[in-house]
């Protein structure tokens, strides 16, 4: 099961219980680095904007590490990169919104092996296009 940004910020800041509910036995949970920066970016967003107390913002940071900790993180390397230059089925497609699928395509598993969490309609699209499911 791969994390996208969109579904663990809606986790961690919207109470959506849909990305928290538990694997199946033998998957495994596994993220980008840029789910990881994005997500830290939204809890700071979030409590500028005063959608968050204190108290909100500390209980979203500590789900995140618990959430870094949990899973499989990959980093944004050169051939995910390289991949990112590339097209994808639904174009057009933020620059972000690919290095998620890029990464996903990075796993080297089978696209019907694989969950893909996401809120974000573009990922979604493109993910279910190249094959894989969408939780």
């Amino acid at each position: 099961m791969y994390m996208e940004s969109s579904a663990l910020v809606a986790a961690l800041l919207e109470h959506d219980t849909g990305a928290k509910r538990p694997l199946p036995p033998g998957a495994r949970l596994v993220t980008s680095a840029l789910t990881l920066a994005e997500t830290a970016r939204a809890i700071v967003r979030a409590r500028a904007a005063g959608r968050l107390t204190a108290e909100q913002e500390g209980a979203a940071v500590r789900g995140l590490r618990t959430f870094a900790r949990r899973c499989f993180v990959i980093e944004v390397d050169r051939r995910v990169l390289n991949r990112v230059g590339g097209r994808f089925p639904v174009e057009p497609i933020r620059t972000l919104d690919a290095v998620h699928l890029a990464t996903i395509e990075m796993l080297d598993e089978s696209p019907e092996l694989v969950t893909v969490m996401t809120r974000d309609a573009r990922v979604r699209d493109n993910a279910l296009a190249l094959g894989y499911h969408i939780g």
